[in-house]
């Protein structure tokens, strides 16, 4: 069985260090050492999307409408690209990325074309005022992400982002 590194003694034992002892006490046969990890990951990344969230929703953005206005934008100008591109980029299924698009041409922030390569394609691209609001977005979503990384070291920045990119790999993303 892994043995964890004894806890900073001057900080309190967090929820998921007092799920560890809680499991150890009933459960000792079980090692529950990957909760530290994955358990904290978890909570870590609901915390992170409220954050983040906050930020979309005070440029009137979901998470999915803000995903899609900034892959438009960093194609670079004229800031389009086919909607299944779209969806590769963003991850999500060609009826999500429809839904999407449909909520932001309704809103004035893209507008959807046939593609000038090929009559049968579509193409989506940013408006003036969709690259307007994802431009102010980003800044601001730049700023919160900063933000949200100063409890962190640059050293301890650099050292998390190549174990989470290492970790990631494995799993093929």
């Amino acid at each position: 069985m892994a043995r964890r590194p004894p806890p900073d003694a001057s900080l309190p034992p967090d929820r998921v260090a007092q799920i560890q002892q809680e499991w150890a006490r009933e459960r000792p046969d079980l090692d529950v050492t990957p909760q530290g990890v994955l358990g904290r990951l978890h909570r870590l990344a609901g915390f992170l999307t409220e954050e983040l969230v906050d930020v979309y929703r005070r440029h009137g953005l979901g998470e999915g409408d803000f995903d899609v206005l900034a892959t438009l934008r960093r194609a670079g100008a004229p800031y389009e690209r086919a909607p299944g591109e779209l969806a590769d980029h963003t991850m999500v299924t060609s009826g999500a990325m429809t839904k999407r698009v449909d909520r932001l041409v309704a809103a004035g922030l893209v507008t959807r074309r046939r593609s000038e390569a090929d009559g049968r394609g579509r193409v989506v691209a940013l408006t003036d005022r969709g690259r307007e609001l994802i431009d102010r977005a980003m800044e601001d979503h730049m700023a919160n992400e900063h933000r949200l990384l100063q409890a962190l070291t640059p050293g301890q920045r650099a050292q998390l982002e190549a174990l989470l990119t290492h970790w990631l790999r494995a799993y093929g993303g």
